[in-house]
């Protein structure tokens, strides 16, 4: 399929019929639309299947084999849709912190996007499973940013931006990332981290998320939650490997992949919950 044919499919799943102009309020509609239909999700890693990240394969399985996925693959396709409708715009690298210090040292694992709109900069990320910004961030500014959900802001120290989202009256730092151009080195090295490395946080692991208007839907092993803007969250424990399939099927809208030990793992995350 040619790449004509791969952005058109991509722009359509999107709701567009025509590719829209590279103006702020495009990349806020895109960002949105991105993370309210392609699914977060760590399938791959949790049967300890490879995770290409070359962008035909990419294309493959998000855009036709019905897949989501994750931070380098979900932001390597915005990316290159944003490049292609004119936007300014590449990748960069961050270290994940969320759920310790802010200031941790962790692994530069995480994938975004800078993207300069009439001479200012923001920030945009569609893969960071149930925290991701629903709206770009102007990066050269400290002020709380509205989004389509939470609030977030950025705080800058020595060329390092720290990333934060205020959850139920706390902010909480997410990570950490700068400016330093990457090379596809760079994102392969991290991938293999992710993918591979058995301290990874989604190797074996079942981490999926999307975002509907006012809401989250969160997915970590065999625990659902589903977070509302303007109401208390919902959790409960996947009961059985039938219950998991629906809600990865209904909820997250995802096409499930064929292999022979798939509902022997979900058998596995939901008998860890009894």
């Amino acid at each position: 399929m040619s790449r004509l044919t791969q952005s058109h499919l991509y722009l359509q799943r999107l709701g567009y019929a025509a590719p829209p102009p590279p103006t702020l309020q495009t990349l806020r509609d895109l960002q949105l639309r991105h993370v309210c239909t392609f699914a977060f999700e760590s399938l791959s890693t949790l049967l300890r299947l490879p995770v290409p990240i070359d962008l035909p394969s990419v294309e493959q399985k998000v855009l036709l084999d019905g897949r989501g996925g994750y931070c380098y693959e979900l932001n390597q396709l915005f990316l290159e849709l944003l490049q292609e409708l004119g936007f300014d715009a590449r990748g960069i690298t961050g270290r994940v912190v969320m759920g310790g210090p802010p200031d941790a040292h962790t692994a530069r694992t995480h994938r975004l996007s800078l993207v300069t709109v009439d001479g200012v900069r923001y920030i945009c990320d569609v893969g960071f499973g149930g925290m991701v910004p629903s709206s770009p961030l102007r990066l050269d500014s400290e002020a709380i940013q509205a989004t389509a959900h939470e609030p977030f802001r950025l705080t800058v120290k020595h060329g390092s931006y720290t990333l934060w989202a205020e959850v139920g009256g706390e902010w909480r730092g997410l990570y950490v990332f700068d400016l330093q151009v990457q090379a596809d080195i760079d994102y392969e090295i991290g991938n293999w981290y992710v993918s591979t490395h058995a301290d990874s946080p989604f190797l074996g692991q079942l981490k999926v998320a999307l975002l509907a208007p006012g809401k989250r839907h969160t997915l970590n092993n065999g625990h659902y939650a589903m977070h509302s803007l303007d109401g208390p969250s919902e959790k409960r424990a996947i009961a059985s490997a039938d219950e998991l399939l629906d809600v990865l099927r209904g909820t997250f809208g995802l096409r499930l992949p064929v292999h022979q030990r798939l509902r022997e793992t979900l058998d596995g995350l939901v008998s860890a919950n009894l």
